[in-house]
C-alpha cells in the first residue's frame, strides 16, 4: 500500500475513535442572539414577542412578524416600554387577586 493512503486511513480511524462533545463551543455559548436592533417597527407588524435575558448579554427582545421573520427590537422603544409596564402591572393584580 501506498504510504500517503496509510496516513490517510490512519487519520480517519483516530477521528472515528475519538470521544464526541456533546456541548456546544464556548463561542457560540457566550454570543449574544441580537447583534442589532430596529428602532422604528409598528406593533401591528408583530404577530408575538419573545424576551431573552442571559447572563452576559443585555435585555433582548425578539419579535416575530407576520411575514414570519424574526427581527430583535430595540427594549428602550416607547411602545415596548409601555406594553412591559402593562404586562408587569397585569401580573402585579393577579398575584394580589389569588
Amino acid at each position: 500500500m501506498d504510504v500517503k493512503l496509510l496516513a490517510v486511513l490512519a487519520a480517519l480511524m483516530l477521528l472515528a475513535c475519538a470521544p464526541q462533545s456533546e456541548g456546544k463551543p464556548i463561542s457560540l455559548v457566550e454570543r449574544c442572539y441580537c447583534r442589532s436592533t430596529v428602532n422604528n417597527l409598528p406593533r401591528s407588524y408583530i404577530r408575538e414577542l419573545r424576551f431573552i435575558q442571559t447572563p452576559n448579554c443585555p435585555f433582548q427582545v425578539i419579535a416575530k412578524l407576520k411575514s414570519n421573520k424574526e427581527v430583535c427590537v430595540n427594549p428602550e422603544i416607547r411602545w415596548l416600554q409601555q406594553y412591559l409596564k402593562n404586562a408587569i402591572n397585569k401580573m402585579k393584580k393577579s398575584k394580589q387577586a389569588a
